[in-house]
């Protein structure tokens, strides 16, 4: 009878803990079904309060809804947004039941993605109201350079307008901690070399050109002190 029980204690062992960690379990799968609840509930509300204060207007005229849909998505922007409060209540209730039975370091990564989820989302907004500023001053840049009757206006309105999209993609880097500097540092290079060949095709072999240019640009008779 001794030799039976022996056997029996890792049975016994086992069936305690299976008992202990069921209802951990149950409450795990409760906190899992009513989180993915509220996670729909989220992103219906986010979708119908953007779309309310026109935020989906704001993301069209900044480029970026075409953007998403030239990369083969029906989504825009705003059911970007809804997407990524929708994770941040799945991750939220992932790591209250992951907590709760116990796996810390389960736990402890998804935190870390939950708290990447923010961020992203800043990073969003400063794309759109960058996109967006970029896109009217590269318009009024147009329209100034066109009443001026200044060639080339589509050019430097385009040039000018895409300046800012790309120090705006850097903040939006910058602001992720994407690259540790390394996307920064690679565009002040590129920028720099641009500088550069420029200053050397105007000083060595573009005068020629870059005379041209700035007639075309600025002709003679409307100078100061240009023949007239």
């Amino acid at each position: 009878m001794q030799e039976l029980n022996m056997m029996l204690e890792p049975v016994r062992a086992l069936l305690l803990q299976i008992g202990a960690f069921l209802p951990r379990l149950l409450v795990a799968v409760g906190v899992l079904i009513v989180g993915w609840l509220i996670a729909k509930a989220a992103r219906f509300t986010t979708v119908k309060a953007l779309r309310a204060f026109n935020f989906h207007v704001l993301t069209e005229r900044a480029g970026i809804d075409g953007f998403l849909q030239q990369g083969g998505t029906e989504k825009d922007a705003t059911d970007l947004f809804a997407l990524i409060v929708y994770w941040l209540v799945i991750l939220a209730a992932l790591i209250i039941a992951s907590n709760g039975l116990g796996l810390s370091q389960v736990t402890d990564l998804l935190t870390r993605v939950m708290l990447f989820l923010p961020k992203l989302l800043v990073a969003l907004v400063l794309l759109i109201i960058g996109s967006y500023f970029g896109r009217f001053v590269g318009q009024a840049v147009t329209t100034y350079l066109r009443n001026a009757e200044i060639a080339d206006a589509d050019l430097l309105g385009f040039v000018v307008r895409y300046a800012i999209v790309a120090f705006v993609v850097l903040l939006a880097f910058d602001h992720l901690d994407i690259g540790g500097g390394l996307i920064q540092n690679t565009f002040l290079i590129l920028l720099s070399g641009v500088v550069l060949a420029l200053a050397l095709a105007f000083g060595i072999g573009g005068r020629d050109w870059a005379s041209a240019l700035l007639e075309r640009w600025w002709p003679r008779e409307r100078r100061p002190g240009g023949d007239r």
